[in-house]
């Protein structure tokens, strides 16, 4: 087959990935200038140790915590904690308490955050909005003559004064009055707020329970304007979730949460759905807030108004959904208060001869790869080295990076799945080597070769990354705690094996094949022609053409070919096994042709023979002397025969 005709650039693939490197150290290099970054990555809580929290439960009614109510509690801790950008926090039940520990030096405000109790409260919605920040339309006017320089030049009073909070009204009609609670400061900071920001999920206190509110929900997707507090959550007597059951007392499959109100409640839901019945929506729905969150904002049903204290909540809900509702809610039924313990400096689970064991055992995995490249490629291992030392500045750059910006922590099983990465990196460049050399053994030149063994080679490593990704993703969805942190780096060295491969390993081999040492099969070089089995003439390039060693050119077929060697001994790599295959099914052949060239020619001698001894004997001279046993058998019994073949007493 051809080589391929597209024109390859290997200088500037290598270009590409190095300002792609330059540009990952150099934002961390910024972001040590001028902000927390830093050029080590960040340990997790078994590496570098941290901060623990022991919380106690209390309810506000002095009643038991149910277990129930100390899961959802860690649930919203773990939200909160997950929100401010923290990771590899544990949080876990001991007991009745909770214990949260923190990796490093947590600030004050995750601190804080994780101390401060949960309240349910139920509020009415008075308008809500896009998760993003609403755009102005000041700038549709700024191409306008009122753009002049005298208002640039001197700005207004107006521009510079903050917005009021004052109501426009002395008092409110009811809490869904949006024109007395929605004042210029309350919609400036709806406007601002941006829901796709992580800090701004963080939950925590809802504030003034008399003024409105501006919040988002948990999952970033709908930002609200909240009026003051009508209902507590400790006025909800009980939730619980289950299908739906119609009028008629047929059970559907449409998943719903049930929730009843103890008797201060019924009273104060019923006023509460009386009057969200005559406004239109969105004025007509009540936010459920949990931990200042919106965690649901049902509206009413036309036409209900609810004296019974009994509300059914419906909509898209799973059996999942459905359950952490009602989950929630109860959590509201029992307001908790969290005593803090204690809180101290807990030093690493696993400390710093953990950690060095683990990088000992990469150090020397990696030696291994680098002896065996070298024992097996010569020079090319050289290839390998560089590759491997490129794929870890490229891992060290993301996972600095990923501390900065997303507040990664590496933990013990993460350094597993980095040394489980060197053995992948190493096998990609093996399928790669390989290839080359097959190309080669076909009489193929090193620059076709490294391009058709790349065309071959990048199919098997896409595939074999792709089942290793693959792998990772499902452990790391399924995994909990460490497992996931070890799911995490296989995923994250396959892709940055993919990049090496492709932009640089590959490109280096273009290069190396334009040069003498390699392109010619050096014997150091791991491409030796000979090591590799190649016979006949082989085309290196500029005009040059090497043939075989000379005595395998000069000896007879049968002397030159290899020697057979058995299928499946070890030792051998695939094509060279192959190779050998080849020539002892060519020698078999040529055995064959042999023997069959023999028997054809013993069948053409054998039949003169078998002729004279069925016919009679002939007279001439040179057939009786070479045939004298003939001669004899046709001799009466008894009859001397002398040298000249005549029987004695026979003369004439």
């Amino acid at each position: 087959m051809a080589p391929p005709t597209r024109r390859q650039r290997p200088v500037r693939t290598l270009t590409v990935l190095g300002l792609l490197i330059l540009a990952i150290f150099g934002a961390v290099l910024a972001g040590t200038k001028w902000s927390d970054a830093s050029l080590t990555p960040n340990l997790a809580l078994d590496l570098e140790g941290g901060t623990q929290i022991i919380l106690q439960p209390i309810a506000d009614s002095g009643a038991d915590v149910p277990q129930e109510t100390i899961n959802q509690a860690i649930e919203v801790i773990r939200q909160r904690v997950d929100s401010s950008g923290v990771s590899e926090a544990e949080i876990a039940s001991q007991g009745d308490k909770i214990v949260v520990s923190l990796p490093g030096h947590p600030s004050e405000e995750t601190l804080d955050l994780v101390r401060t109790s949960a309240k349910m409260e139920f509020r009415p919605v008075l308008s809500y909005g896009a998760p993003e920040p609403v755009a102005t339309d000041t700038a549709t006017d700024g191409a306008t003559a009122a753009a002049t320089d005298a208002a640039a030049a001197t700005p207004t009073a107006e521009a510079t004064t903050e917005p009021s909070d004052v109501p426009t009204k002395a008092a409110p009609d009811s809490p869904s009055d949006a024109e007395y609670y929605v004042t210029p400061a309350v919609q400036a900071r709806f406007d601002e707020l941006d829901c796709t920001d992580p800090a701004n999920l963080t939950g925590g206190a809802s504030g003034d329970p008399d003024v409105a509110l501006v919040t988002c929900d948990p999952e970033g997707t709908t930002k609200y304007i909240l009026g003051p507090v009508e209902i507590e959550g400790s006025d909800i007597k009980n939730a619980s979730s289950g299908l739906q059951v119609n009028s008629q007392g047929s059970v559907t499959n449409e998943w719903v949460v049930n929730m009843a109100f103890n008797s201060a409640g019924t009273k104060l839901f019923a006023d509460v759905t009386e009057r969200l019945q005559g406004l239109t929506s969105p004025q007509n729905q009540f936010a459920m807030v949990l931990d200042g969150l919106v965690i649901s904002a049902p509206g009413l049903d036309p036409g209900v108004i609810i004296n019974d204290g009994k509300a059914e909540i419906s909509g898209t809900f799973t059996r999942d959904s459905a359950a952490t509702l009602a989950n929630q809610l109860n959590f509201g039924a029992l307001p908790l208060s969290f005593e803090v313990q204690s809180e101290q400096q807990i030093s690493a689970t696993l400390g710093t001869e953990q950690l060095q064991k683990g990088l000992i055992a990469g150090l020397i995995g990696l030696v291994l790869v680098v002896i065996y490249s070298m024992l097996q490629y010569r020079a090319l291992g050289l290839v390998t080295v560089a590759s491997l030392v490129v794929a870890t500045i490229v891992t060290y750059g993301v996972i600095a990076l990923l501390s900065w910006t997303q507040g990664y922590r590496l933990s013990l099983p993460g350094v597993a799945g980095l040394i489980v990465a060197i053995g992948i990196t190493a096998d990609s460049f093996i399928v790669y080597f390989e290839r080359i050399r097959d190309e080669l053994r076909e009489g193929r030149p090193l620059s076709a070769a490294v391009e058709r063994g790349w065309e071959r080679a990048r199919r098997t490593i896409l595939a074999s990354d792709a089942v290793n990704l693959i792998a990772a993703v499902v452990l790391y969805l399924l995994a909990v705690g460490g497992v996931q942190g070890f799911a995490f780096t296989l995923g994250l060295t396959t892709l940055i094996d993919v990049l090496v491969v492709f932009c640089f390993t590959h490109p280096v081999m273009a290069l190396l094949a334009r040069t003498k040492f390699f392109a010619e099969g050096h014997p150091a070089s791991g491409l030796d022609p000979r090591r590799l089995g190649v016979t006949g003439s082989r085309y290196v390039g500029r005009g040059r053409v090497v043939t075989a060693p000379e005595q395998a050119a000069s000896a007879t077929p049968a002397e030159s070919a290899r020697v057979p060697v058995t299928v499946g001994a070890t030792g051998l790599t695939i094509a060279e096994r192959r190779a050998a295959a080849r020539a002892a099914a060519t020698d078999t052949a040529a055995a064959d042709a042999a023997a069959a060239d023999t028997a054809a020619a013993d069948t053409a001698g054998d039949g003169p023979q078998d002729a004279l001894s069925d016919a009679p004997a002939q007279t001439t001279p040179d057939d009786t002397t070479s045939t004298g046993s003939t001669s004899i058998a046709t001799t009466p019994a008894g009859t001397p025969v002398d040298d000249s073949g005549r029987t004695e007493g026979s003369e004439h």
